[in-house]
């Protein structure tokens, strides 16, 4: 049986930070899980009720991660991380919570959280490495322009063939590659070293950390940038935009194919519908009027 476990609640893509009163005995004032004792599924959703006023039945108890042992100054204590999934967002902290935020996972690096104030190596990131171990973060890969879909393919590659990163792939979730994203990746992952280790650039930036390690650097992949990336700033990249989109009614437009490539015209109405253009040939001693597809045109010059 473990001594302690820490829960993070999950409601849909948040994660919900409880914050400790500043009387609290071991963590005042950092903003904490749903701290508590036992090793049954009952015994921490039980626990998670009673510290959030979420209803037991609008819980789910997911799954948990490894033991860590965290040195609590008078004694070790061995932690579990534990995942809860919420079916209602409506929070009431009760007891040792004072407050209640439902956050982007990719933001916990701006809260002062459990761990931070212990004597121990990397005590600061220690919350977020135990929320790794059930949950995942998304992170950037920077690559050189143009070379993206180049460097995902050999990621898949390494993931899934017959080398030592195989065994990665339980820690990579996903690899995505946005349409008209140049010169980054984006990687879900449950820790940054994974990541770092799949593109042969372990230990960063700093020669003396990748010092000693064996490891094949992946072509046109530069660096992991630093830190987890919220995933409100990554969703704009994610979600199909109209090939209309950007494209606004006395806009000069440079068509890009076809018999009239190179020549320039001004938008005369946008169909978002048909995802079509009607444009008049620009500076022609003849008026000329065409339709066109939204991505056959690129924007030269906005309206004022």
């Amino acid at each position: 049986m473990s001594e302690a476990f820490v829960a993070y609640v999950r409601f849909e893509e948040k994660l919900l930070l409880l914050r400790r009163g500043k009387s609290d005995g071991d963590f005042p004032g950092l903003w904490d899980g749903v701290w508590g004792v036992g090793d049954t599924p009952e015994e921490v959703l039980t626990r998670v009720s009673e510290s959030t006023g979420i209803p037991f039945d609008s819980l789910h108890y997911h799954g948990s991660g490894p033991e860590r042992g965290v040195d609590m100054g008078r004694s070790l204590v061995d932690v579990v991380p534990v995942l809860v999934v919420s079916s209602t967002d409506e929070v009431t902290p009760t007891g040792r919570y004072t407050e209640a935020e439902w956050i982007d996972p990719g933001r916990m690096q701006d809260y002062n959280c459990i761990f931070a104030n212990l004597d121990m190596e990397n005590n600061d990131k220690l919350f977020r490495e135990m929320y790794g171990s059930v949950g995942s973060f998304l992170y950037i890969v920077k690559t050189a322009i143009g070379s993206e879909q180049r460097v995902a393919d050999e990621m898949y590659n390494r993931l899934h063939g017959s080398g030592s990163l195989t065994a990665l792939l339980p820690d990579i979730m996903s690899i995505l590659h946005p349409t008209g994203m140049r010169g980054y990746l984006f990687i879900e992952s449950s820790a940054l070293h994974h990541v770092e280790k799949l593109i042969g650039r372990s230990g960063g930036r700093d020669p003396a950390a990748r010092r000693g390690l064996n490891q094949t650097p992946l072509k046109n992949a530069k660096t992991v940038l630093p830190g987890e990336a919220p995933l409100a700033d990554i969703l704009p990249y994610l979600e199909p935009k109209a090939v209309t989109s950007g494209i606004e009614v006395g806009c000069i437009v440079e068509i890009v194919t076809g018999a009239f490539k190179g020549e320039k015209a001004r938008v005369l109405s946008v169909s978002e519908s048909k995802e079509e253009v009607r444009m008049e040939l620009h500076e022609q001693p003849i008026p000329m009027t065409l339709n066109m597809r939204g991505d056959h045109v690129r924007v030269v010059e906005r309206v004022e």
